[in-house]
């Protein structure tokens, strides 16, 4: 069980409070937001908190009631409010494990499919409809940024952002290479395949963080707009794509109208990925970068979906294993986050 400290939690939000009432601080609208969002955010968990410390004492008064006088509906009413009660303060539970630097930001998610054509195109496909599904069920929003349909089926890369509250925080665990086995429907000889494809998770930068990019170290292309299914968004060149020749890190987007809006949105996720790489090297300077590669293949896959000889989808961080692969492929994962973020405290 995590330990929710609400009187620090108070503290802080009294000391952003007192933020706002500083001269100038409404002058700088980012800086304004970001601190009326946390502050928002730390409301809502001790409102949570406080609505649910209040439902447990008046259950405590009826499981009272219920000892002295004995009453079957009353008591099965009580096991159902308790249940209901234990859902309400797990949630708020994988709520408190978000503390992370970004974690209440929205994520940017990037599907790669690895080597075996077709057969992992479609495996790619499938990831992108499961988080699509997941986020649909949450109540988040997608916005396709980038899509690169497959030769034959599926896709050769797709970026999307989900758009909501923590998004970034429950979607980081899902960063790493997803194994596929099953029967392929593209071998006529039915035989079983092994597919890959990797996953990044990165969350959206706010314009307050700086990032400094040295332009000189920028190509930028643009090419005309397509969507899945090769169906053309416009007819002018307004997708960007750009490339960071240091560590040859590339953006494209193509889902906004115009060039300057796709241009602006690829120098967002630009700026994601220095900054994660940034941080995962330990460098004081983008300037220091030179990139991380991570092969898509065997021995590196954070989690395993089995539809043949068996069904199962396992993780191999937490060891959490679901049978329903097929509810797993319609987006429920919420199982695989939790399991994800109560090992990484321990």
């Amino acid at each position: 069980m995590i330990h929710f400290d609400i009187n620090n939690l108070e503290i802080e939000l009294k000391n952003l409070e007192e933020q706002t009432t500083t001269e100038g601080f409404w002058n700088n609208q980012e800086l304004s937001n970001n601190v009326v969002n946390k502050i928002k955010i730390i409301k809502n968990k001790c409102e949570s908190f406080k609505k649910l410390e209040e439902e447990a004492s008046n259950l405590e008064e009826i499981a009272d009631l219920v000892i002295t006088e004995y009453d079957e509906k009353l008591a099965n009413d009580l096991v159902l409010s308790i249940e209901k009660l234990q859902k309400n303060i797990e949630k708020l539970e994988i709520e408190t494990m978000l503390s992370g630097k970004y974690d209440s930001n929205n994520a940017i998610v990037t599907i790669h499919p690895g080597a075996g054509g077709t057969e992992s195109q479609d495996w790619a496909e499938m990831l992108y409809r499961m988080y699509s599904r997941w986020s649909n069920k949450n109540g988040y929003s997608l916005k396709e940024l980038d899509y690169l349909e497959g030769d034959e089926a599926g896709l050769k890369s797709v970026t999307f952002e989900i758009i909501g509250q923590n998004a970034y925080g429950y979607l980081k665990c899902e960063k790493g290479v997803h194994r596929l086995v099953r029967i392929s429907p593209f071998d006529s000889g039915g035989r079983r395949h092994t597919s890959f494809a990797s996953v990044e998770v990165l969350p959206e930068i706010s314009e307050d963080i700086e990032v400094d990019i040295n332009p000189s170290d920028l190509r930028i292309d643009t090419y005309r707009a397509s969507g899945a299914g090769g169906q053309h968004i416009n007819k002018t060149s307004s997708a960007v794509r750009i490339t960071h020749i240091p560590t040859n890190i590339v953006c494209s987007c193509q889902s906004e109208r115009s060039q300057i809006q796709n241009k602006e949105t690829a120098m967002k996720m630009l700026k994601s990925k220095l900054l994660d790489l940034k941080e995962r090297e330990h460098k004081e300077k983008i300037d220091d970068l030179k990139g991380i590669h991570q092969e898509i293949a065997w021995g590196s896959q954070i989690r395993s979906y089995v539809f043949c000889p068996y069904t199962m989808v396992k993780d191999h961080r937490t060891n959490y294993e679901v049978g329903n692969v097929q509810a797993v492929m319609d987006g429920e994962i919420d199982g695989f986050i939790e399991a994800y973020l109560k090992y990484n405290i321990k």
